[in-house]
């Protein structure tokens, strides 16, 4: 019998990838997170908790970056290297659920390999960049080279969650700043960089396969209004959350619930 979750390593690209599986389902759920200062590695415990909703219908992966990201990758090569991951396990036609970064990745994969991927959601993330989240990007990038890692920290704390979450969880942020120091802090900047290669916004026609764009009204990295962008040029379903930002995936309390909903519909 499957463990119900277990942490996973494949070799890809003359390089290394981690990746979380868990569920029982007959069904394939992709999930490709965003740019994270901790990659998945040891969290499988963690994520089958989060996303127990989907491990009854779906046998879920959840994919990281490669190991080795050199300077100059694009989000179009993550995603051929999630491809080049499905293909390595035999998966086709599955589910993917795509949050910030991975949702840019998300988008690649529908497009450039449509037969992958069944239903798409795409979670508080962008088809292109914009003004705020290229001045976040390189705020964040210029906070990596100076190693003002505590300063990093807060600032992606500060901007994914509302002001109600962060009044509440405040008092963390000493500790925050000491564990959330990047492993590798040359690959987070080269992943960094990655995000203000998405340019799918022109492509997103060649997305044939049914979307749900799912964000957060508030939000200070991507904005609010890249999640209405998408959903305007693909003419799809939208669910935004007024009061929350970037976070919505982790502060509201019904956001897998909704992307159950769809999938299983």
């Amino acid at each position: 019998m499957r463990p119900y979750a277990k942490n996973l390593t494949m070799k890809i690209a003359s390089s290394e990838l981690d990746y979380v599986r868990f569920g029982k389902g007959d069904k394939t759920l992709i999930m490709i997170p965003g740019l994270t200062l901790k990659g998945v590695k040891g969290s499988a415990l963690i994520l089958a908790y989060m996303y127990r909703i989907f491990a009854q219908d779906y046998t879920v992966y959840v994919f990281d970056k490669k190991s080795n990201i050199p300077d100059g990758y694009t989000v179009r090569e993550l995603a051929n290297d999630v491809a080049l991951a499905m293909n390595m396990l035999n998966i086709q036609n599955a589910d993917v659920f795509g949050t910030s970064q991975g949702g840019m990745i998300a988008q690649y994969l529908a497009i450039d390999h449509p037969h992958m991927v069944h239903k798409l959601v795409l979670g508080v993330t962008a088809s292109r960049k914009n003004e705020t989240m290229e001045n976040t990007i390189h705020r964040w990038i210029e906070m990596t080279d100076r190693n003002d890692f505590k300063a990093l920290v807060i600032d992606v704390f500060k901007k994914m969650y509302s002001k109600s979450y962060i009044k509440k969880y405040k008092w963390l942020f000493p500790l925050l700043a000491v564990l959330g120091k990047p492993k590798d802090p040359s690959r987070f900047i080269n992943l960094a960089k990655a995000c203000l290669t998405c340019n799918a916004y022109p492509e997103l026609n060649k997305i044939s396969c049914p979307v749900f764009v799912i964000g957060g009204s508030q939000d200070k990295i991507v904005t609010g209004q890249a999640s209405y962008e998408i959903a305007d040029r693909l003419n799809c379903e939208i669910y935004m959350y007024d009061d929350l930002g970037h976070a919505a995936y982790e502060e509201a309390k019904d956001f897998n619930d909704r992307i159950y909903r769809f999938l299983k519909g």
